[in-house]
C-alpha cells in the first residue's frame, strides 16, 4: 500500500502533466451523446421557466439564480448565428455544462489511477470508462439533455473545484498554490448565484486542506484576497435588483431595492439584512409556510427518516438500468440485479481508492457522503412521489420526483464504479502480464448507456411546447387564464416570452396571487396602452396590455379580405377597455398575505356571476384578488381556468364553466342559453373531468384543426415523467367530452372517432 502522503508514482517517461487534451476529447464525446439525445424543445416543470428567463434575462422563482440567467443569456447569444431555436440553444447549454464537468472528472480519475499503475494507456482508458458510467447514470443524463434545472451548472462547479484542489496538492511548494485557493473561494461564492448545491463541496475541501497542509489556514496573508474574492463572487446577486427595476415580464419575487447600499448588504449577508425584497428572495420566504417544518437542521421530519433514505435508494436504483422493468414497481427484480452489480463495482472502486490514495479518497468520500447521506437528512423531503405512504394523503408526498437533487452523488458513484472496473482490469492484466488480457471487463462501463437510453433520451419530445400552444389557443383574445401550477404555467410563459405566441393572454398563477408583487404585475400587464405606446417595442418588459396576433393562420375574429385563415369565431376581436385589477398599491399591499376562515356560506356577486364559497373555506389573498379581478373584468374580457377544479372549484364557480378545448371559460350567461353548448350528464363522475358544459363546435374545431401533437403523440409506449401524467389525461378528457356530446347527438361516427382518441390518450396517461 502506498504512503498516503507520498506523491503519485511517475509514469515510465516521467510525465506528470495532466492529460488536458484527452480530457477535452472525453468531454466532447459526452457532449455528442447529450446532443444526440437532446430535447428539441422546452420541457415540463421548471425547464420552460429557465429557458424563458435565460432568453429574456428574466428572474425565475426565488432565489432567482442570477448566475444561471447571465450565463444562459450569454450562451444563447453565442449560438445565435447557428440558427438553432432558443430551447435547443438553452438545452445545449445544459449539455455543455455537464460535458465540461466530465472533462474535469476525467482529470480527477486520471490522478487517482496514477496510484494504480504507471501505464499511461491504463490511466487514460480507465478514466474514460469512469466518465462513461458517470455521464450515463440516468439522472445525470436525463438532466443534461434538457435544461430542466440549474444542477448541471452545479455539477460543473463541483467537478472544477475537485480538480483545482487536486492541482493545489500537486503544486504545493512549487508556487502559485495560494492563487488556486483564492480562485476556488471565488468560484464557490459565485456558484451560490446559481444554486447553493455547489457550496456543499466546502466540507470536503476543508477536510482535504487539513489533511494535506493544515498550516495554510494559518497564513493570514491569504485572508484579505480570499475575502475580496468571496465578495466579488457574491456580487453576481446584484443582477437581481438591477434587472428587477427594469420590470421584466418574468420577475418572480420582484427583488427591487431602493438603495444600492441596501442591496449590497443583502448580498453580503445573503438575505439576513438589507433590502427586504431582495433578502426575501434570497432566503425563499415566498415558499415558507408558517407552522410547516423547514430543512433538517431546524425542523421535524416531514416523513420518517427511514422512508427518506429509502427514497434515495429508490433513485439510486434508477441510475444504472432505468429502462429495465421501468414500471411502477418500487424495486423490480430485473433492474435490481444491475443495481447490485453497480453497487458492488462502486464499493470495490471506493475500497481500492482507499487502499491506494487515502488523501484523495478522503476528499471524494466526504463529497459523496455530503451530497447523499447528508443531503437527504438536510432536505427533509416529504414521502417521495412514488414511495409508499401509509395514509394515502396527496399533500404528504412531494409533488414530483426529486432525484435531480442528488445528481452529483450519482455522478460521483459512477466515477467509483469506473475505478472499480479499472481495478479489476488492472488485476486481470497483472496476472496475465498483458494489459489487453483484462480489457473485456471494460464492457461493463457501457451497460448504463444501453440500459438507460430509452428513458434518458429526450429526442423528439415536443410535448410541453405543444401543450402550451394548445392551451393558449383554447383561449379567446385578451383572455385571462388562471393556472394551477408549474406544468400549466411555465410552458405557457416559455411560448409567450420566447416565441412571442399569444402574448395577449394573461396567464395568472393562482398561488402567486397571495403575494403583492405578483398582483401588481398582473394589474400593470393588463392596463390599456396609452396612445402611442407599443408594448412590442420592448417585449421583455412590463409596459401595458400586449396585442392579439393570429398564429399559424388561425384567427379569432374575422378580418376583411382574409379568406385563408381558419376562423374560430367570426365576432370581431374586442380590445379590453380597462385593466384586470382596479386596485392601487396600498390596497394590494393591505390584502397580500391575509386570510380568514369563513364561518358561514358566502355568496359574492361578481356582476352577472355568483361565487358561492362554502363555510370553513380559508379565504386567502389569492381568492380575494381573484374575486376582485372577476368582478372588474367579467364583462370586459374572457376569463378562463386551466382546470375545472382548483381556484374555480374553491370559489364555487364550476357551474358557470364551459369547456373550450383544454380551457374552461367562465360564462356569465346561462350555459343552457348558449348556442352549441352541450351539458354533460348531470351529477355524473364524468363531469369531474370533462366539466359540466361543453362548447361542442369550438372544442371539435380546436381538437381537429388547431391542436398540434409532434413526436408521435399520443402513441408513445410510455409517459416518461410520471408526476406530469395529468397532461395526457387532460387531452383524454377533452376527447371524452366531445365523445359524450356525439353520443347525446346520436352521431355514431363522431362517437367512435373521439372515443378512440380518448382511449389512446387515456392509455398513455394510465387511465
Amino acid at each position: 500500500m502506498n504512503d498516503p502522503s507520498s506523491a503519485p508514482p511517475r509514469s515510465p517517461d516521467g510525465d506528470l502533466r495532466p492529460p488536458y487534451l484527452w480530457a477535452t476529447v472525453a468531454g466532447f464525446a459526452v457532449f455528442v451523446l447529450y446532443a444526440i439525445t437532446l430535447a428539441p424543445n422546452a420541457a415540463f416543470w421548471d425547464a420552460s421557466e429557465y429557458t424563458a428567463t435565460a432568453w429574456m434575462m428574466g428572474i425565475p422563482h426565488p432565489p432567482g439564480n442570477p448566475l444561471f440567467v447571465v450565463l444562459g443569456r450569454a450562451w444563447t447569444i453565442l449560438l445565435e448565428p447557428t440558427g438553432l431555436s432558443v430551447p435547443v440553444r438553452v438545452n445545449l447549454f445544459s449539455a455543455f455544462m455537464s460535458a465540461s464537468a466530465h472533462a474535469f472528472w476525467f482529470l480527477v480519475v486520471h490522478h487517482v489511477l496514477r496510484y494504480f499503475s504507471g501505464e499511461r494507456t491504463f490511466r487514460l482508458v480507465g478514466a474514460g470508462a469512469a466518465v462513461l458510467v458517470s455521464a450515463t447514470a440516468f439522472t445525470v443524463w436525463n438532466q443534461s439533455n434538457v435544461n430542466e434545472k440549474v444542477y448541471t451548472v452545479s455539477l460543473l462547479t463541483i467537478a472544477l473545484l475537485s480538480w483545482l484542489i487536486i492541482r493545489w496538492q500537486e503544486r504545493l511548494g512549487k508556487g502559485g498554490d495560494d492563487n488556486i485557493l483564492v480562485l476556488m473561494v471565488f468560484i464557490l461564492a459565485l456558484s451560490v448565484g446559481n444554486h447553493l448545491m455547489a457550496f456543499l463541496a466546502a466540507p470536503a475541501i476543508a477536510l482535504f486542506l487539513l489533511l494535506v497542509n493544515p498550516r495554510v489556514l494559518l497564513n493570514w496573508k491569504l485572508y484579505p484576497p480570499v475575502l475580496v474574492a468571496a465578495l466579488l463572487g457574491l456580487s453576481i446577486h446584484l443582477f437581481l435588483p438591477l434587472r428587477a427595476q427594469l420590470d421584466p415580464t418574468i420577475n418572480q419575487g420582484a427583488p427591487e431595492c431602493a438603495e444600492f447600499t441596501e442591496a449590497l448588504l443583502s448580498v453580503a449577508t445573503y438575505g439576513n439584512a438589507g433590502c427586504e425584497a431582495l433578502s426575501s428572495s434570497l432566503t425563499r420566504q415566498q415558499y415558507k409556510v408558517e407552522g410547516e417544518p423547514g430543512p433538517g437542521l431546524t425542523g421535524p421530519r416531514q416523513a420518517p427518516i427511514g422512508s427518506q433514505y429509502a427514497n434515495y435508494l429508490q433513485y439510486f436504483d434508477w441510475q444504472w438500468a432505468r429502462s429495465v422493468q421501468a414500471g411502477d414497481t418500487l424495486f423490480p427484480i430485473g433492474r435490481l440485479l444491475f443495481t447490485v452489480l453497480f453497487t458492488a463495482l462502486g464499493v470495490w472502486g471506493a475500497t481500492e481508492h482507499w487502499s491506494r490514495d487515502r488523501l484523495s479518497f478522503a476528499y471524494v468520500g466526504t463529497l459523496f457522503a455530503t451530497l447523499s447521506i447528508g443531503l437527504v437528512w438536510y432536505l427533509n423531503f416529504k414521502y417521495g412521489y412514488s414511495m409508499p405512504e401509509p395514509t394515502g394523503a396527496i399533500d404528504a408526498r412531494e409533488v414530483r420526483e426529486r432525484d435531480y437533487f442528488f445528481l452529483v452523488s450519482f455522478s460521483i458513484w459512477g466515477l467509483w464504479v469506473g475505478v472499480g472496473i479499472a481495478a479489476i482490469w488492472e488485476s486481470l492484466s497483472r496476472k496475465s502480464g498483458r494489459l489487453i488480457a483484462g480489457a473485456p471487463v471494460l464492457a461493463l462501463a457501457v451497460l448504463p448507456l444501453a440500459l438507460n437510453w430509452s428513458w434518458a433520451s429526450r429526442a423528439n419530445d415536443h410535448a410541453a411546447r405543444d401543450w402550451a400552444y394548445n392551451l393558449l389557443m383554447s383561449v379567446e383574445p385578451y383572455g385571462v387564464l388562471f393556472t394551477s401550477g408549474d406544468n400549466d404555467t411555465f410552458p405557457l410563459w416559455y411560448l409567450q416570452e420566447t416565441e412571442g405566441i399569444r402574448r395577449d393572454v394573461q396567464v395568472i398563477v393562482g398561488s402567486y396571487l397571495n403575494t403583492g408583487w405578483y398582483a401588481k404585475q398582473i394589474r400593470d400587464l393588463t392596463e390599456p396602452c396609452p396612445e402611442g405606446v407599443d408594448p412590442e417595442a420592448t417585449p421583455t418588459r412590463i409596459v401595458c396590455q400586449r396585442p392579439y396576433q393570429p398564429v399559424n393562420g388561425v384567427r379569432y375574429g374575422a378580418s376583411p379580405g382574409d379568406e385563408s385563415v381558419l376562423l374560430l369565431t367570426e365576432e370581431p376581436v374586442r380590445t379590453p377597455e380597462r385593466g384586470t385589477l382596479a386596485l392601487d398599491d396600498a390596497t394590494i399591499d393591505q390584502v397580500a398575505g391575509t386570510g380568514l376562515i369563513l364561518p358561514d356560506d358566502r355568496v359574492f356577486q361578481l356582476g352577472p356571476v355568483q361565487a358561492v364559497i362554502r363555510s370553513g373555506t380559508q379565504l386567502l389573498a389569492s381568492h380575494q384578488f381573484t374575486l376582485a379581478l372577476i368582478r372588474n373584468a367579467v364583462d370586459d374580457r374572457p376569463i378562463y381556468f386551466s382546470s375545472s377544479r382548483g381556484m374555480a372549484f374553491e370559489l364555487g364557480l364550476t357551474p358557470h364553466l364551459v369547456r373550450e378545448g383544454l380551457a374552461f371559460r367562465l360564462d356569465a350567461r346561462s350555459p343552457m342559453e348558449i348556442d352549441g353548448v352541450v351539458q354533460m350528464p348531470e351529477g355524473a363522475q364524468l363531469t369531474m373531468v370533462t366539466g359540466p358544459w361543453l362548447s361542442d363546435r369550438r372544442t371539435r374545431q380546436l381538437l381537429d384543426e388547431v391542436f398540434v401533437h409532434r413526436g408521435g403523440l399520443p402513441d408513445w409506449s410510455f409517459w416518461p415523467d410520471r408526476p406530469s401524467i395529468g397532461i395526457p389525461n387532460y387531452y383524454a378528457w377533452a376527447y371524452l367530452a366531445v365523445a359524450q356530446a356525439a353520443l347525446q347527438e346520436g352521431d355514431a361516427d363522431a362517437l367512435e372517432l373521439y372515443r378512440d382518441e380518448a382511449n389512446r390518450w387515456g392509455e398513455l396517461g394510465g387511465t
